[in-house]
């Protein structure tokens, strides 16, 4: 309104020219989202705090007098500083405080790993710590600026001389950016800085007061783009209960629970109960139901619950006024060498006081000893006295650092009558000696100040370093397949004519139990399968002849298959695996052509290949019109390939006539001792080729030894294992251990005489504090025993041959005393080669000896049951289905080759619960 009280007209005024709400939004925002960065969210490189956390620690240094302080009063005083509300400041100083570096606390401030709250304000107590003391605060090395209300001073940041970001970690969410970074350990910092004067390459990773296990192999330095795995520390108590020792960082107990909890509602895991015993340690016991896996759970708990969970750090941090995205071991540098500088800035300052000290106590001892004090007496005016001080110390000027001025003379001037008459020359003397001796320090450690760093930072290690150690383990982690591990929560049924499977097809026919992130295989009658997810019902394609529960990449499952192609009526016979699809696409086995069926189906879980007979039609031109076919024959091809030529005739029908065994052998199994699990990617110890009936033996480091079965799934704690083999009952183990009872070494060889799978025994003495030292499968091991070097004897090293020292007994038996008890160290030799047993060479005298083999009959062509050999496979394995044209050419009729067998065919096993279908 204007001076007369009207409202002006808008146009005519201009002020939509002068203030667009585009510019005033671009301009409001920009401010915004800049504050939020520098003032709010993001810390600063120099001393890697944020704002709020820069003003609590100024407030607690300026009320500092030993005693502890209420967190309330600290609040308030920080509010001082801080333009925002107590709850920022309160929930920041309890964020700090435990982090159990800074501050030293007094009374319930809450506990990270229950996520338990801390009290009031009000009750709860707070002070620095002498840590935070020494390396956050120097007031004449701090930068200082007006506060928000211009009524105090604080600083800019403070002159932090340790790496105090890396540490306490930090995270925050600003206008279009966050900040990650993750905490990590004490000690190691300091050794990394250490090592960066010493110009060492540094790798630093995170540690985690929670503790835990971390997989730092995507770390990536901290940056943006890199990711860790942290998981829960879980211990099997026994079969029936999995105990869980540490948490995950960003985790509480609480937390954790809910989400086994919450897996086990979701039928993804299989427990009866989740007990909390959570104290001074974390406790948390997991009761398995019967019947279930403990290993299979264990790795179900990382697979669903949060006992591992994935972080992706982002360092950023402000450098210049302006966030920067930058690695860990980069600020480490930054912190490292600003370090350096404030240490050098420090000495010059005690340098400079130093010089100061010695210019001033000489010119007292000048001014004192050669009683210039008395010159002064008849001097009328002060500028007269001045003068007269100045003329007496002229003889005196050139020895001093810089020059005399009035301010020296007058502080002369103060000198008291009552000083000056108790004088002591003496005292004065080692006074300044002392003085030039710290100044002589001081300038040595400038002129190296890359020595007194380092100097600083291990007496930093030496103070403040005692049980900060490493609390989260390092290791690798293995990939843990959902799929796998998941409890079959549902059951899948199937409708055969109509194409639907899934599990809530409750009144179809039942197939076997799965999880509901399963995918499903379907094979059809007109030779076409997919993979699809499971559901509770989802329509595949009609004539279903066989499903199951399809596991990616498994080499192991070969599916035997008889089609007719439906354009020349040939009968077509391959074996196939299906190792990797895209979900939800179909896949023809047969050669695509119309009316084409598969009129003989079976899927083998361990490549079995069984004998069929074929039974031709009464109509068919071929003279005999049944014979047999071993499966076995043919080699294992790509689901693509065409197959080869089983017959031209038409078919009655095709039955098994015989169940066979695996013609994939046994399989090769790898122990990695860094993850502590088996594995067949050829990752750590070759440990053999495994059967059915094959085992693995463990030995463990308590002295305890353990069969178990070979599967993926099974867990070795690496720090706990000793030794892990194939099981051979013919080999003897060799075992040297501590008896605490009877205080001496014994070595022992016994074979083992248990078969219980999954059941520990232990084969050394159970007296308390005995341990196993060292355990050998070899046939002939060499001990070698090193006794330490004495006053009287050099070091000795003693070779023993194990076979020479004890025999075989059983696993029970104590073994013999070991000849030299008190040694250094003992270790293995390389084990003695087996000896050789010569054959004695039988010559009759009646006939010679004749070196040539003679040609045996080759009866090559035909098999064990009677027919020819001479299948032509040209159906080569197809890597790339674009091309499956090039393997359907000239297949060869193998029908008439039969047609007159030789020989019986020999009886084989029963029916393997593999052959799945008969059509």
């Amino acid at each position: 309104m204007d001076e007369n009280g009207a409202t002006p007209d808008v146009e005519d005024s201009g002020l939509h020219d002068k203030l667009p709400i585009s510019g005033l939004y671009e301009s409001w925002f920009l401010d915004y989202a800049s504050y939020v960065i520098l003032e709010r969210a993001v810390p600063a490189i120099e001393d890697g705090l944020k704002p709020v956390q820069r003003r609590i620690m100024h407030a607690l240094n300026e009320m500092d007098d030993g005693r502890f302080n209420k967190v309330a009063n600290v609040v308030g005083s920080s509010m001082q500083y801080h333009p925002h509300g107590d709850a920022s400041i309160y929930d920041a100083i309890v964020n700090i405080g435990q982090k159990e570096l800074l501050f030293d606390t007094q009374g319930n401030w809450g506990d990270i790993r229950t996520g338990d709250s801390a009290a009031a304000g009000r009750y709860i107590e707070v002070r620095l710590s002498r840590f935070a003391k020494d390396i956050v605060f120097n007031d004449d090395t701090t930068e200082w600026q007006l506060s928000y209300d211009a009524r105090k001073r604080e600083p800019v940041t403070l002159p932090v001389k340790f790496p105090l970001l890396l540490s306490l970690g930090v995270e925050g969410i600003a206008v279009g950016l966050s900040t990650k970074i993750l905490p990590h350990n004490f000690c190691e910092l300091i050794e990394a800085s250490i090592a960066i004067l010493q110009e060492k390459e540094i790798t630093i990773y995170p540690d985690f007061l929670t503790g835990g296990q971390i997989d730092i192999s995507n770390y990536n330095d901290g940056q943006r783009g890199g990711k860790v795995r942290v998981r829960a520390k879980i211990e099997e108590e026994d079969k029936k209960m999995l105990v869980i020792r540490d948490i995950p960082f960003g985790t509480t107990t609480t937390s954790l629970i809910d989400s086994i909890v919450k897996a086990n509602d979701g039928g993804k895991i299989k427990i009866k109960k989740v007990v909390d015993n959570t104290a001074a340690e974390v406790e948390i016991q997991v009761h398995l139901a019967p019947g279930v896996s403990p290993d299979i759970t264990m790795d179900a708990l990382y697979a669903f619950t949060e006992c591992e969970v994935s972080i992706s750090p982002n360092a950023c941090i402000i450098i210049a006024d302006k966030p920067h995205f930058v690695g860990v071991t980069e600020i480490l540098r930054y912190n490292t060498q600003q370090t350096v500088g404030l240490l050098q800035r420090e000495l010059e300052i005690k340098r400079l006081a130093l010089l100061e000290k010695i210019l001033y106590g000489s010119l007292e001892k000048i001014f004192i000893e050669n009683r210039i004090y008395r010159d002064i007496e008849e001097c009328e005016t002060f500028e007269a006295v001045i003068r007269t001080i100045d003329k007496g110390l002229d003889p005196y000027k050139p020895q001093f650092y810089r020059e005399i001025t009035d301010d020296d003379i007058v502080a002369l001037t103060e000198i008291r009558i009552k000083r000056i008459s108790k004088y002591d020359g003496y005292k004065a003397d080692e006074l300044m000696r002392k003085w030039q001796e710290d100044l002589a320090e001081a300038e040595d450690n400038l002129a190296h100040i890359t020595r007194f760093a380092i100097d600083y930072y291990k007496d930093l290690l030496k103070k403040y370093g005692k049980g900060r150690g490493r609390k989260t383990e390092i290791r690798a982690f293995n990939q843990i397949s959902a799929n796998i591990v998941a409890a079959n929560n549902q059951k899948l049924y199937v409708n055969r004519a109509e194409g639907f499977i899934g599990y809530g097809l409750k009144k179809d026919e039942y197939v076997m139990d799965c999880s509901d992130i399963d995918d499903i295989i379907v094979f059809k009658a007109d030779g076409r399968c997919l993979v699809v997810k499971v559901q509770e019902k989802v329509f595949v394609g009609k004539d279903i002849i066989f499903c199951s529960v399809f596991v990616k990449n498994d080499e192991r499952k070969v599916y035997n298959l008889v089609y007719l192609d439906g354009k020349t009526g040939v009968s077509y016979i391959k074996r196939c695996q299906v190792t990797a699809v895209t979900r939800d696409r179909e896949y023809d086995l047969t050669q695509g052509s119309p009316k084409s069926k598969i009129t003989y189906f079976s899927a083998n879980e361990n490549g079995e290949a069984e004998i069929i007979t074929v039974n031709l039609t009464a109509q068919s031109k071929a003279k005999v019109k049944q014979f047999d076919f071993n499966f076995a024959d043919l080699l294992i091809k790509n689901r693509s390939a065409m197959g080869n030529i089983l017959t031209k005739y038409p078919v009655r029908k095709i039955t098994m006539k015989q169940a066979g065994r695996s013609t994939l052998g046994g399989v090769d199994m790898w122990f990695d001792p860094i993850i502590g699990r088996l594995n067949r990617d050829e990752r750590g110890e070759y440990l053999g080729n495994f059967g059915p009936s094959d085992s693995i033996l463990v030995i463990y480091k308590d002295g305890t030894y353990e069969l178990t079965n070979f599967d993926l799934t099974n867990h070795y704690v690496s720090n706990e294992v000793l030794l892990v083999k194939k099981f051979d009952p013919k080999l003897a183990i060799t075992a040297l251990y501590y008896d605490s009872g009877q205080k001496h070494h014994f070595i022992k060889r016994f074979n083992i005489e248990t078969s219980s799978l999954d059941k520990k025994f232990l084969f050394i003495s159970d007296s308390k504090n005995s341990k196993l030292l060292l355990a050998s499968t070899d046939k002939r091991p060499r001990l070698e025993v090193i006794i330490p070097k004495t006053a009287q004897k050099e070091e000795i090293h003693e070779e023993y041959l194990i076979e020479e020292l004890v025999d075989i007994r059983g696993w029970r038996a104590m073994g013999n005393k070991l000849p030299s008890d008190k040694f250094k160290e003992v270790r293995w030799l390389p084990s003695l080669p087996d000896p050789v047993e010569e054959v004695p060479e039988v010559v009759s005298d009646d006939e010679p000896v004749d070196t040539d083999v003679e040609d045996a009959e080759d009866d090559s062509n035909e098999n064990e049951n009677g027919y020819a050999e001479s299948i032509e496979a040209t159906d080569q394995p197809v890597e790339d289905e674009t091309n499956e044209s090039s393997e359907r050419e000239n297949p060869e009729d193998i029908s008439n080759s039969q047609a007159k067998p030789k020989k019986k065919p020999k009886k084989g096993p029963d029916a393997s619960e593999s052959q799945l279908g008969l059509f």
